[in-house]
């Protein structure tokens, strides 16, 4: 039987206040828009509609990799105006199932379920209780039981005072016979307090052929919140943040505070992870046995070999970390940095695009790029790599137990030696030998009788 998905995403989010369209703000990272789509590659539909309206070009564009289609609201009327234009898109039997772009954390299992309920069939809205249901329409039932059948939706704009004391809501959320949903909205009027073509008003209609008309329960209040406004943005963040965490520490994973936890992306942990408060892991990050993050680092798209510690604000992007090496405070891998067994990278120290080997250390204020470090390096602080002339990037090839001495520069391309020592403040633009000290500095001079200019009074 096929399936047709139709995500609503018209909307300018005027509570927002922003020029970006509302479902393409983000996250976890991710838009609101992505988040539903990542839940729709999950049911084998037969085709996926996205209904674009405000900044439509710029939702086109966030969709273009999916497999998802647009189609135009202009301009937006309602719900059911919205689902009129979809309808010559729509097969012509199955199921069409309807979510929002701006409720982003729907289960696949939750959509499942609700086209399940609706089997061809029936229509099947997707309901939740809410303490607090304003802004929702409100589901009225035959009497007074919660079991008794559905009879329509009202809208909260258009509910009595009595109907607002209903808890049990509409999420925005519905699967329909594709066929009969066709023949509901091409019926639907605007005979209502805001001049729109209202989906819910179906509803009425299924009762009046005799469909039946069903409820799915959502199990989780989190998986059918919307967003309308920064607070609720951030509100539902925190929500999915700390869903996330205690996922993670079910696992084994001890983090310092999961109120004060950010995953962006999927992050994968040995045992015995410890991760302290503020960090944020983005894109895919594997953690080792053992690992320790401290406070206040940014990991992403990163992997952390067993027992490696990153010290506080460190900040780590498209690099590897290797067994037993401690990095940070305050240091930066950047893309290509590959750290080897306990290899030390201090405070303020970058490495980018470079390889150190087992137990090479470079502890304090260093730069090194485009470099190859062996065993048993020691980089002196203040030191850098000249990589860069202008126009290309250059290797630098340091040997194994070199020793590297303070406010060094290393012009590139230039290969030290294995054992050899650049004593402190040379600046090496030829190859340097192996076991041998180089030195490349001006001549220490003392001017005897030299005096250090002073002020002049003022008058």
């Amino acid at each position: 039987m096929a399936l047709d998905i139709v995500i609503m995403a018209a909307g300018k989010g005027t509570r927002m206040k922003s020029r970006l369209p509302k479902v393409l703000h983000r996250l976890a990272g991710r838009s609101l828009l992505d988040h539903v789509l990542a839940t729709t590659a999950q049911l084998e539909a037969h085709r996926c509609w996205v209904i674009t309206g405000h900044g439509a070009e710029q939702v086109e564009s966030a969709i273009a990799a999916s497999a998802a289609q647009p189609v135009l609201q202009i301009p937006q009327l309602g719900t059911g105006h919205a689902i009129q234009q979809a309808v010559p898109h729509l097969a012509e039997q199955g199921t069409t199932l309807i979510l929002n772009g701006d409720v982003p954390l729907i289960a696949a299992a939750t959509a499942r379920t609700l086209v399940q309920a609706c089997g061809g069939e029936r229509l099947a809205l997707l309901t939740i209780e809410l303490p607090d249901a304003t802004g929702y329409g409100r589901i009225l039932r035959s009497g007074d039981a919660h079991g008794g059948r559905v009879l329509g939706i009202v809208e909260h704009k258009d509910a009595t005072p009595r109907q607002r004391e209903i808890r049990e809501v509409y999420t925005g959320m519905m699967a329909a016979p594709t066929a009969a949903l066709k023949r509901w909205v091409a019926a639907l009027s605007n005979d209502n307090a805001q001049g729109e073509y209202y989906l819910t008003d179906i509803v009425a209609m299924a009762v009046a052929e005799g469909v039946p008309v069903v409820a799915s329960h959502a199990a989780d209040e989190t998986e059918v919140l919307g967003v309308n406004s920064p607070l609720q943005l951030a509100e539902l963040e925190r929500r999915f943040q700390l869903r996330q965490a205690e996922v993670l520490m079910e696992t084994g994973v001890r983090l310092a505070d999961p109120a004060r936890f950010d995953l962006r992306g999927q992050l994968t942990t040995g045992e015995d992870v410890e991760i302290d408060v503020g960090c944020i892991f983005e894109g895919e990050v594997q953690l080792g046995d053992s690992v320790r993050i401290g406070a206040h680092c940014v990991i992403r798209d990163a992997r952390i070999a067993a027992g490696a510690v990153i010290h506080p604000f460190s900040h780590i992007e498209g690099a590897t970390v290797g067994a037993g090496s401690l990095v940070g405070p305050f240091a930066r891998l950047r893309p290509g940095a590959e750290l080897g067994e306990e290899v030390h990278i201090g405070n303020f120290v970058e490495v980018k695009n470079s390889t150190l080997a087992k137990g090479a250390k470079a502890n304090h204020l260093a730069y090194l790029g485009d470099a190859t470090v062996g065993e048993r390096v020691n980089y002196g602080a203040g030191s850098i790599t000249a990589n860069y002339d202008g126009a290309n990037k250059h290797r630098t090839v340091i040997g194994d137990d070199v020793h590297i001495g303070s406010n060094c520069v290393l012009i590139a391309p230039v290969s030290i030696g294995a054992g050899g020592t650049v004593g402190g403040g040379s600046t090496i633009s030829k190859d340097a030998p192996a076991g041998q000290l180089s030195v490349a500095r001006g001549k220490q001079v003392v001017i005897a009788g030299w005096k250090r200019p002073v002020k002049a009074l003022k008058r």
